[in-house]
């Protein structure tokens, strides 16, 4: 306390602290110009953070010892909460302020203009999240995920259910803090597909399993194709091999990436220059590894076609999740699971496994790979009963979030649901609620509506690209891709997040989102294999 009579001193503030200050005080006089230098200045240090983080979350689904987790996930949360803070920085929003009429001034379409826009979106949904929180929720993440990796094959949901309770309990405080809205889902749903919601999902999958279910049900009154074929003992570095061939020929940049093994296959970005796949292998089965490579390719040619220009902002990167899955499916299964595909690659097949396809034929193969039949793992599920899957989920979860559906009874609803669905009951919960990775991932809610969207867009995209290009199936058949990857580059790819989901599905294929192309696909291809009658 100062003497009687004598001024009080201010406490002493930190250097970069007064640095902040200054620039902050100095961002009123600074030129639309300089304000907008200094948002990409402290956008490129969150991303910097971001990317870090997304590093060690590689790191620890591929080469982390187990005894990291602990660390990793105090090092995860730690990483999160620094981007949050300097994200939400008042500073921040202030150049935000100062930049709106600029960016109002700009065609639309200019990069300024929509990082404007798009970065305002998102700091007024992060300023609303305590930065805490977000330190607290990433720790649940990578703790529950270190837990799953064990718990599943030991079939053991006990061990993940407080996992499970926790995330659903930040889930509902994330959707919370967002509010208001229609349905508490909602928000989950909006982060990653822009403008969705719960009542827009169920419109879509309402009309989606309206033309599903009769094609499922008219291929079940067929025989089942016979995939013996898929199956076998294939050497682990034997499939990584083969796998690299046909993703280099889409155009996979191996200079700005690399591919590994994981428990979950999964697609990171740490940069423009490093965009990371993963696949899984099973020694005993030729197509996990073969075309979980092939979808995680796809996300990867979408982040290594964002124009480089935008690096080091939000528009680095894809349009939505929905959008994002597009491509791995269309590389996946439009082109991956397509016949004039396996004209060109199945030679190659052969060779590298010659001891198991010499004496196979092509449409056995063909055949075997588009075997559709209800099945119990999504992942491995064929293109037809797929979106089923995916519905079951969303259902299940937002019956989570409403509350009518507690953790602890999670198994039995999904054995009854499943059953309900697909007529064959799960055996176990590895093969039940455990399977996949997203709810135990620290977060329920938003993560499978983008499969379907995916789905629907992936045919889409492929019809709009093939309309523009009917020269691709024949090329396709060379082993050549090239028209194909630089229609969806400079269609889609380039633009990363500088529209909406919806703005640039109009944009490259001329009008909104429709499943008319997707059941078009479906009836065609299906159709000709099952030779089912006209629906």
């Amino acid at each position: 306390m100062a003497r009687r009579g004598a001024k009080a001193r201010r406490a002493p503030i930190a250097r970069g602290q007064e640095a902040g200050a200054r620039r902050a005080r100095a961002g009123n006089s600074l030129s639309p110009e300089a304000k907008l230098a200094e948002l990409k200045r402290r956008l490129l240090e969150i991303s910097d953070l971001s990317s870090a983080g997304a590093v060690l979350g590689w790191d620890q689904a591929t080469y982390m010892p187990k005894g990291g987790a602990t660390a990793r996930a105090r090092q995860g949360a730690t990483l999160s909460r620094l981007a949050h803070e300097k994200f939400t920085d008042p500073a921040l929003g202030r150049l935000l302020d100062g930049l709106a009429p600029y960016g109002e001034s700009r065609p639309y379409a200019s990069d300024d203009a929509s990082l404007i826009r798009v970065v305002r979106r998102d700091y007024e949904k992060a300023t609303k999240v305590p930065a805490d929180f977000v330190a607290r929720w990433s720790a649940l993440g990578s703790a529950s995920y270190d837990a799953w990796t064990r718990a599943r094959p030991a079939n053991d949901f006990a061990t993940m259910r407080p996992y499970l309770e926790k995330a659903l309990d930040f889930s509902r405080r994330f959707a919370d803090y967002l509010g208001p809205y229609e349905h508490i889902a909602d928000p989950l749903i909006d982060g990653p597909d822009t403008g969705m919601t719960v009542a827009g999902v169920r419109a879509l999958f309402s009309e989606l399993r309206a033309a599903l279910v009769p094609i499922v049900h008219a291929i079940a009154e067929q025989p089942v194709a016979d995939d013996a074929c898929l199956r076998g003992t294939f050497p682990e570095q034997g499939q990584l091999d083969f796998g690299l061939v046909p993703v280099q020929r889409f155009g996979y940049d191996f200079d700005r990436g690399r591919i590994d093994k994981t428990h979950h296959p999964f697609c990171t970005k740490f940069s423009a220059g490093d965009v990371r796949i993963t696949t899984r292998i099973k020694q005993n089965e030729i197509g996990e590894a073969l075309f979980s490579t092939l979808h995680e390719a796809g996300h990867a040619l979408y982040e290594q076609g964002v124009d480089a220009r935008t690096e080091g902002t939000p528009l680095n990167s894809g349009a939505s999740a929905g959008v994002h899955e597009s491509q791995s499916r269309l590389w996946e299964n439009v082109v991956g699971r397509s016949r004039p595909f396996w004209n060109y690659f199945y030679p190659l097949l052969r060779d590298a496994f010659p001891d198991h396809f010499k004496t196979v034929p092509l449409e056995t193969f063909y055949r075997a790979i588009n075997r559709v039949e209800r099945s119990l793992i999504r992942t491995d599920a064929d293109e037809v009963t797929y979106n089923l899957h995916v519905m079951l989920r969303f259902d299940l979860e937002l019956d989570l979030l409403e509350g009518r559906l507690k953790v602890k009874d999670l198994p039995e609803a999904w054995r009854a649901r499943f059953t309900a669905d697909f007529g064959i009951t799960p055996p176990d919960d590895r093969d039940g609620c455990l399977q996949d990775v997203h709810w135990y991932g620290g977060s329920v809610g938003g993560a499978f509506q983008g499969y379907a969207i995916g789905n629907i867009l992936s045919a889409q995209f492929y019809a709009a690209a093939l309309a523009a290009h009917p020269e691709i199936t024949r090329e396709m058949a060379k082993g050549a891709f090239g028209t194909l990857h630089t229609w969806l580059r400079q269609r889609l790819y380039k633009h990363g997040r500088k529209f909406t989901p919806d703005e640039i599905v109009k944009r490259a294929t001329g009008r909104p989102m429709t499943t008319a192309p997707y059941i078009a696909y479906l009836r065609e291809k299906y159709g000709a294999l099952y030779q089912l009658p006209p629906m």
